[in-house]
C-alpha cells in the first residue's frame, strides 16, 4: 500500500479528482433526509491523508488548488446573493445585527475557553470556531491568520459534526412550534378578476397600493372585448376581466378590491396576446432592470413574472436581470417573434460563466483581500475568500456597469459554487490529514469538541431564543434561517424535508446567508491573527 501512496503522492491532479468523485459518493448517502454532502469530501482527504501518513508518505495536495478552489466558491457565492445582501441590510437590521453580535459572542467564549482553560493553539481555536459554525471560507480566513492552516482545519473537522448536528436540533425545535406560525406562505398566482366597481379606478392606484408587489397583465373589456395589455394610465369599469400576477394574499386582496375572482380564464384565449418562458441570453440585457426595457412601448409587453433557478419572481420594474433568468412575458402574438430575439431565447444563457467578469472580478477580489490593514502595532489583510466575495457581492447587486455585465448567470454560478467547494474541501482535508492523528494521540481531540459543541450552543441556543421571542419570528421562517446563519445547506435540506419545501424556510435560509457567510469570515480572520 506503501506503493500506492508514493504514486499519489506524485499525482495530486489525480488526487483531487478521486477524493472529490469517492467523498461525493458517500456524500450522497443519506439518512433519513440527511447526508454529508460535500463535507465528505473533507473528511474522506482527512482518512486517506491520515493513512499515508501512518505509512510514512506525505499526501498532501499544493496550496494553489485549494485557494482556486476557495476563491471560485466565495465569488460565485457573491454574484448568487449581491441582491438579497444589500436588500436585507435595509430591511432586517435587527435579526441581522443580533446574529451577528452572537457570532463575536460565540468568537470571544470560545477564544477564552479554548486558550486560557483548554490551552489550544489559536490556529486550532480559530479553525473550531469555524468548524462549529460549518464554514469552509472562514476555515480559509483562520488558516491564513494563522499561518499554520493544519491545525486549523484539525480543528474545524472534529467541530464540524456537531455544528450539523446540533443546528439541526435546533431547526427540529423551530418546526415543533410551526404549526401556531401566522405568516403563511407566499406563492406566487394568477387569477382573472371580474370588476365590480364603479369609481373606475386607475390600474396604476391599485399597483402603488399593494406595494408594486403585483403586475396586471391582461384586460378585457366586457364578456367578448379584445385582449389587451394594462398600463398605469388605464381605468377599469364595471364589467371588465383583468388578469393579476403577484403573491397569493395580495392577489386575493386586489380580487377583493375590485369585485371577484372570475371563473374566465384570459390566459386560453391567445388570439390576441400570447405568452412564454423566454430565457435570458442576449449580454445586452443581462445586468438590466426590467423597467429600463421599455417593453412596453417597443413591443406592448409585459415580464409578469421571472424564474431564476427554481425560484418565481414578480416581474417588477426594479429587478436586475441575469443570463438564464426565464422571463414570463405578456404580449401581442405578432410580436413575440421579435421579443424572443430581443431576449436572446439561447441555452447559451444558462451555462455562459462571463469569463471577463469573473477573471477580473476573483483578480480584483484578491487584490483587495491581500492588502494589509493597520490594526494597532500589526496588521492583518481580509484574505482571498473575503475579497472575492465582497467583490462578487458588489458584482451581483450591480448587474452592469456600462456595457459590461458583472453578473454571471444563476446555473452557473451553481456549478462554479459546488466545483469550488469541493476542490477546497479536498485540498483542506490533506492538509489536515498529516495532522490529525497528533490530535487524536495527544488526547486534545476531546478539548477541540468540546470547544467546538460550546460555540455551536451558544449559536444555536442565541438565535432560537432572540428570533423566537424578541423578533417573533415564525418557526418555519426560523428553521430555515437557522441553516443560513450556519451556512449549512445540509440544515436547509432538513428543514425543506420536514416542512414539504414550504417557502418560508427559503426565506429564512436567504435573509441572513450572505451577511453570514461575510461576518463568519472577518471573525475568523481575526481569531486567527491573534
Amino acid at each position: 500500500m506503501t506503493g500506492v501512496f508514493e504514486y499519489l503522492a506524485e499525482q495530486p491532479v489525480l488526487v483531487l479528482f478521486l477524493l472529490i468523485g469517492v467523498g461525493m459518493a458517500f456524500g450522497h448517502i443519506k439518512i433519513k433526509g440527511i447526508g454529508l454532502g460535500p463535507a465528505a469530501v473533507l473528511f474522506s482527504a482527512i482518512i486517506l491523508a491520515a493513512w499515508a501518513g501512518e505509512l510514512g508518505v506525505e499526501l498532501v495536495l499544493p496550496p494553489a488548488i485549494g485557494t482556486l478552489g476557495l476563491v471560485l466558491f466565495a465569488f460565485a457565492i457573491g454574484i448568487n446573493s449581491g441582491n438579497s445582501f444589500f436588500h436585507n441590510l435595509k430591511t432586517a437590521v435587527g435579526p441581522l445585527l443580533t446574529m451577528v453580535v452572537l457570532f463575536i459572542i460565540a468568537a470571544g467564549v470560545g477564544y477564552g475557553v479554548g486558550v486560557y482553560v483548554f490551552d489550544l493553539d489559536p490556529a486550532v481555536v480559530a479553525g473550531t470556531f469555524a468548524g462549529a459554525l460549518t464554514n469552509t471560507p472562514a476555515l480559509a480566513a483562520a488558516g491564513d491568520a494563522s499561518g499554520n492552516p493544519g491545525q486549523a482545519t484539525v480543528g474545524y473537522s472534529i467541530a464540524y459534526i456537531f455544528g450539523v448536528i446540533g443546528m439541526i436540533g435546533a431547526s427540529l425545535a423551530a418546526l415543533a412550534y410551526s404549526k401556531t406560525d401566522k405568516d403563511a406562505p407566499t406563492p406566487i398566482a394568477n387569477r382573472t378578476v371580474r370588476v365590480e366597481r364603479t369609481d373606475h379606478p386607475f390600474i396604476g392606484d391599485l399597483y402603488e397600493k399593494m406595494g408594486g408587489k403585483v403586475t396586471f397583465s391582461r384586460l378585457r373589456r366586457g364578456e367578448t372585448g379584445p385582449i389587451t395589455r394594462p398600463s398605469m394610465s388605464d381605468t377599469l369599469d364595471p364589467g371588465d376581466l383583468i388578469t393579476v400576477v403577484g403573491p397569493t394574499e395580495l392577489v386575493a386582496r386586489t380580487a377583493k378590491e375590485l369585485g371577484h375572482g372570475s371563473s374566465h380564464s384570459l390566459m386560453r384565449d391567445r388570439s390576441y396576446l400570447d405568452f412564454r418562458r423566454i430565457t435570458v441570453s442576449d449580454p445586452k440585457v443581462a445586468g438590466r432592470t426590467i423597467g429600463s426595457l421599455d417593453l412596453a412601448q417597443q413591443y406592448s409587453a409585459t415580464v409578469s413574472r421571472v424564474r431564476r433557478g427554481d425560484v418565481d419572481l414578480i416581474g417588477e420594474p426594479g429587478l436586475v436581470l441575469q443570463q438564464g433568468d426565464r422571463v414570463r412575458v405578456v404580449a401581442p402574438t405578432s410580436k413575440m417573434v421579435q421579443i424572443t430575439k430581443f431576449f436572446g431565447d439561447s441555452a447559451r444563457g444558462l451555462s455562459d460563466i462571463n469569463p471577463i467578469a469573473m477573471g477580473l472580478g476573483m483578480a480584483l477580489g484578491i487584490f483587495i483581500g491581500h492588502i494589509a490593514i493597520p490594526v494597532g502595532g500589526s496588521s492583518f489583510s481580509i484574505g482571498a475568500a473575503a475579497g472575492t466575495l465582497i467583490i462578487g457581492l458588489i458584482f451581483g447587486k450591480l448587474g452592469r456597469i456600462g456595457p459590461f455585465v458583472t453578473a454571471v448567470p444563476f446555473t452557473a454560478c451553481q456549478v462554479l459554487i459546488e466545483l469550488g467547494l469541493l476542490i477546497f474541501l479536498a485540498q483542506a482535508g490533506t492538509v489536515a490529514g498529516g495532522q490529525i492523528m497528533e490530535a487524536f494521540r495527544g488526547g486534545s481531540w476531546v478539548k477541540i469538541l468540546a470547544l467546538g459543541i460550546i460555540i455551536t450552543l451558544i449559536m444555536a441556543i442565541g438565535l432560537y431564543v432572540t428570533m423566537r421571542w424578541i423578533f417573533r419570528m415564525g418557526g418555519t421562517r426560523l428553521s430555515g434561517l437557522l441553516g443560513g446563519a450556519q451556512t449549512q445547506p445540509a440544515v436547509l435540506a432538513f428543514a425543506n424535508t420536514r416542512t414539504g419545501d414550504d417557502p418560508r424556510v427559503a426565506l429564512g435560509y436567504a435573509l441572513v446567508y450572505p451577511v453570514a457567510m461575510v461576518a463568519k469570515i472577518l471573525i475568523a480572520q481575526v481569531l486567527g491573527g491573534l
